[in-house]
């Protein structure tokens, strides 16, 4: 929808112009031809007033347009004045008013168009610039930076918009860029706090109420990125790729909260969350794509008007791992996946509601997987029509079964292991290439569970035993009492077994 594109337009805008890797050299006319050239770079086209002053170059009249993916329709968006003064030391001093209006419009046919105005105010930002040209460092600093959308027109339809801002507040940064076949830039950044407010009622159709408001602390960040030279069209991720784009960086904070309540005609949620500290870690290159979301000391309080009561959660750890190859290669390439969420627990009136008389164990329970593998990809995994093809675009090799575990209400799961797959052999198992290997399986407390399920009515008593008769044949009595352990294999010809007992 045109509200989503207005806001990822005119983000990417501001870090463009916020990004100290924007300039490479040192005196105020280069620095601001750079500064066109990297945005245009990004496929922008840009119009400005360039007024040359004893020692400055001001530019005013800002606007940057660009063309959306798929013919989408086209953005076009302002952008603060700019003051390059030269220090008369070999560096250059860039600044911004202290308060900016940057209108934006976003046409898209056959959907919802949108315009509307972002502002921009601060407090004692300046930057340096500094070294020499294909070589430079930017330091920049703020007492605080405030970025707030102040205006929103969805189809000739103005959006009531009480609060949307993000401040941060003490904020600290230096980037260095290196031109040669590639821009490269490796950057640092804190921010003493920041802050996030959104008050606004529902762009999609005028109805209910979205509130949210919150603060991290000591927000980092660190990362580095590659940058073609040359021009490349932003909807082909592909091509960016195979022209050198690259990125690998992440966020850290040290606590934060959000508080939130939605009004969705009539029906309200309203709630808090928290955490003591969280991260976020990017990669994106030729070779591998992936994510790490992780946070510690989470807590949930929610109250809704459908539940007499509020919903209170808490876990100590949360955390999402993958990574995939992405481009095709001769040999197979690593891939990742893993989730955790760790010590899970909720309010006794929630345990209530299906135990009342606490017959469960109310123990913190934990989720854990973690797999790792390879595979081989013959198509690039950046290419829509290849991945919309009904074609397999590669093969899958193997599958390290690093850790499972599942505990809950007293009982405890866990395994490990792993499997090859022969892709020449896809009869044996009714299309899919044929594994090898095995896995490792401990249940702990798994049979005083289910006779709880069953005496609290959840399991009916001829259900429990035909599942007694399926641990039985997968399973043999381990080292201690309730504690059944497998060993399930699939070996070269195909055979699946079972403690050595074979069942296909």
């Amino acid at each position: 929808m045109a509200f989503h594109k207005v806001f990822g337009g005119a983000g990417v805008a501001l870090c463009m112009m916020t990004a100290p890797a924007a300039w490479a050299d040192v005196s105020s006319a280069q620095v601001w031809e750079d500064f066109k050239a990297y945005m245009q770079g990004f496929g922008y086209s840009m119009t400005a007033t360039e007024a040359q002053g004893a020692g400055a170059l001001v530019v005013s009249d800002i606007t940057l347009n660009m063309a959306l993916p798929d013919d989408d329709g086209t953005i076009t968006f302002g952008l603060p004045n700019m003051t390059f003064t030269d220090s008369g030391d070999g560096s250059v001093v860039v600044t911004l008013p202290a308060q900016s209006q940057m209108p934006f419009s976003v046409d898209v046919p056959d959907d919802e168009d949108a315009s509307g105005a972002i502002s921009l105010s601060q407090t004692g930002f300046l930057m340096t610039v500094s070294g020499n040209p294909g070589d430079l460092t930017y330091d920049y600093s703020a007492a605080d930076l405030t970025v707030a959308l102040a205006e929103l027109t969805v189809e000739g339809e103005a959006v009531e918009i009480a609060a949307a801002s993000t401040t941060l507040r003490n904020l600290d940064g230096q980037s260095t860029v290196t031109v040669g076949d590639l821009r490269e830039v490796v950057q640092r950044m804190t921010a003493g706090v920041v802050e996030y407010t959104i008050d606004m009622t529902d762009p999609e159709d005028g109805e209910g109420r979205i509130q949210f408001d919150g603060a991290a602390n000591n927000l980092g960040f660190e990362g580095s990125m590659s940058l073609p030279l040359e021009a490349i069209a932003p909807d082909d991720a592909n091509a960016m790729l195979e022209a050198g784009f690259a990125v690998r960086g992440g966020y850290t904070h040290q606590g934060g909260q959000t508080n939130f309540t939605i009004d969705d005609d009539g029906s309200v949620v309203s709630g808090t969350t928290s955490s003591a500290s969280g991260r976020f870690d990017v990669r994106m290159d030729s070779e591998q794509l992936g994510y790490t979301v992780g946070a510690q000391a989470v807590a949930l309080n929610v109250t809704t008007s459908d539940l007499p009561f509020p919903v209170e959660m808490q876990m100590a750890e949360t955390a999402v791992n993958f990574q995939l190859p992405v481009t095709p290669g001769d040999e197979p390439q690593d891939f990742a996946l893993a989730l955790t969420l760790g010590d899970f627990t909720m309010s006794d009136m929630i345990w209530g509601m299906f135990d009342p008389a606490g017959q469960l164990p109310r123990d913190p329970a934990t989720i854990k997987l973690d797999l790792g593998g390879t595979a081989k990809l013959d198509a690039p995994l950046m290419d829509p029509e290849a991945m919309e093809s009904a074609e397999t675009p590669g093969e899958l090799r193997s599958v390290d079964i690093r850790e499972v575990l599942l505990r809950i209400a007293g009982a405890q799961l866990t395994g490990q292991g792993g499997f090859t797959f022969d892709n020449s052999d896809t009869g044996t198992f009714g299309g899919m290439p044929r594994p090898e290997g095995s896995v490792d399986l401990r249940l702990e407390g798994g049979n005083t569970l289910l006779d709880t399920l069953v005496n609290m009515g959840f399991v009916p008593q001829e259900q429990a035993t035909g599942v007694r008769m399926m641990m039985g044949l997968f399973a043999v009595p381990g080292d201690g009492d309730d504690v059944l352990t497998s060993t399930i294999e699939i070996n070269e010809q195909g055979h699946v077994l079972a403690n050595g007992q074979r069942l296909r």
